[in-house]
């Protein structure tokens, strides 16, 4: 365990070396909340709510969602798919530690760096510009990260299953971006689940994609309460267990027909 615990050190020291690409990404995420925010408050204009959600909660939901993307956010699809192309992962097979564990602690070391120097103080920079709605209650608070994590785990298994097709596939960038799309599409990020036509709800119960940012957004903002709270938590839970099973068959299905093309 210990070496993983460096894995995470280690990211996290060299995010820490370029951290001011995200101080001016507070900007950006900065700026495109605002974009949100009155764009909601044009379609709201002068509603109270739209589906159950105020205009305050539309405008904390999106703060949120966008801010807890920089923690669930990672790139590490894009580094596997890298490493095979350049024959890299071939030296990383042999290494006394598991492949994908190792780039889970590497996204999980990015994730903390990016709560602490981004989300945090991106969130209080927004919170002195926007009208946000903060819940006094700490068990709000706790089950929202409890979520976060979850969010954090079922977005990065996700990417490890977009990586390893590139054993398959040879070059899948294009499998990159549209997965990118399709998560920030569905996961709630855009657009809250609830906002959707009820077909268009229907199939994506069946997704794993609203486990990432509509659960824990709608926690935060107390969008759900009571036992649809626990129901969330564990459907995100199932989804963790669910995608375990593809990642594991895939990955020993790759490990043999591997096909380095560089290095």
């Amino acid at each position: 365990m210990d070496k993983y615990i460096e894995m995470i050190r280690i990211r996290f020291l060299m995010m820490l070396a370029y951290r001011t690409n995200y101080y001016s990404g507070i900007l950006i995420y900065s700026i495109n909340i605002g974009a949100y925010y009155f764009l909601w408050q044009a379609i709201y204009s002068g509603k109270e709510d739209i589906q159950g959600i105020s205009t305050i909660q539309m405008t904390t939901y999106v703060a949120v969602a966008w801010m807890a993307r920089a923690f669930y956010f990672n790139n590490i699809d894009r580094e596997i798919a890298q490493e095979i192309k350049e024959g890299k992962v071939a030296v990383e097979l042999i290494r006394p530690y598991n492949y994908l564990g190792m780039k889970t602690m590497q996204g999980l070391g990015e994730g903390i760096f990016r709560l602490a120097f981004f989300s945090v103080p991106g969130m209080v920079i927004v919170a002195l510009v926007f009208p946000l709605e903060f819940s006094a209650n700490f068990a709000t608070w706790g089950l929202f990260g409890i979520s976060i994590i979850f969010s954090f785990i079922v977005n990065t298994q996700i990417n490890l299953l977009t990586g390893i097709m590139t054993f398959f596939l040879f070059n899948n960038d294009g499998l990159i971006r549209a997965k990118r799309v399709v998560i920030d599409l569905f996961s709630g990020l855009l657009l809250p689940i609830s906002f959707y036509p009820l077909w268009a709800q229907d199939i994506m119960s069946f997704l794993p994609f609203q486990a990432i940012s509509y659960i824990p957004s709608m926690i935060f903002t107390e969008g759900i309460t009571g036992n649809a709270v626990f129901q969330a938590l564990f459907m995100q839970m199932i989804w963790v267990f669910i995608l375990i099973i593809p990642i594991q068959l895939l990955w020993n299905l790759a490990k043999k027909q591997l096909v380095v093309q560089g290095g």
